[in-house]
């Protein structure tokens, strides 16, 4: 799984899938392409080489990863060995945990909402607001 010393590069999108960022590569590609992994902060294409020590920069959703690479692989593997792959830089682990608690306190109230309301939960509306004709019979 691992390159030797003679294949010192590997494409950004391969390796962003050896590493288990995305699950497919297909996924990596589109994340590259849309400027979603920029590399030394500069935006890449899927084809570029990735070699040791890069800064590589990855947003998904609405956390930000700053990893260094640490070791090449162009097969995906098990996650245990994925993760010796890179090594997330201590500011980048401080945001995300920053994020995560912040998250966790201040929850959307919109996803606790789950699409239409039912006719139960329709009649109990017209309970409450009086509108309408209220037919309990069923």
């Amino acid at each position: 799984m691992m390159c030797d010393a003679a294949a010192a590069s590997v494409r950004i999108d391969k390796w962003l899938w050896a590493a288990r960022f995305f699950k497919t590569r297909s996924l990596a590609v589109q994340a590259v392409e849309a400027g979603r992994v920029r590399v030394d902060q500069q935006r890449v294409k899927p084809a570029r080489n990735l070699h040791l020590h890069d800064l590589v920069t990855i947003e998904r959703d609405q956390e930000r990863l700053d990893i260094v690479v640490c070791a090449l692989a162009t097969a995906r593997g098990p996650a245990a060995l994925a993760q010796r792959l890179y090594a997330e830089t201590p500011e980048s682990r401080e945001r995300r945990t920053r994020m995560a608690e912040m998250r966790r306190l201040a929850r959307e109230p919109a996803l606790s909402l789950k699409g239409r309301p039912t006719k139960r939960d329709a009649r109990r509306l017209q309970r409450l607001t009086g509108s309408g004709t209220v037919d309990d019979s069923t």
